[in-house]
């Protein structure tokens, strides 16, 4: 392992919360989900693109972490250039549903409220 790949293994990550993410943690109203999701969204802060999985389709670009359990899941963003990884929603994932978490992804990046 050469020398660079060391120093960037190391590197932190600073956290940025879209307002459409920080409105849905709010709006989770058991206070033990709320910590676990904080608590996920933290980790992210080492290592990003080695968590979660990359999303296809609509969300290619972005990664999603499972938060609490098999249902609350975090979409986000690593943008290495400015060692920032943005977290762009997060809830429940339930396919077919409107509240799905991924289909809401999609929805805001069609109305170009996230950037693909």
């Amino acid at each position: 392992m050469g020398q660079g790949e060391k120093t960037a293994r190391h590197l932190t990550y600073q956290i940025a919360i879209t307002p459409t993410a920080m409105k849905m943690l709010k709006g989770i109203s058991d206070r033990r989900i709320r910590v676990k999701i904080s608590d996920v969204i933290d980790r992210l802060a080492t290592d990003p693109d080695k968590q979660g999985k990359p999303l296809t389709g609509e969300l290619i670009g972005f990664r999603s972490i499972r938060a609490v359990g098999q249902r609350y899941r975090i979409i986000y963003k690593v943008q290495k250039e400015q060692i920032l990884v943005v977290i762009v929603t997060a809830g429940i994932r339930k396919v077919g549903h409107k509240g799905d978490i991924c289909a809401l992804a999609k929805k805001l990046i069609r109305l170009r409220l996230l950037e693909p």
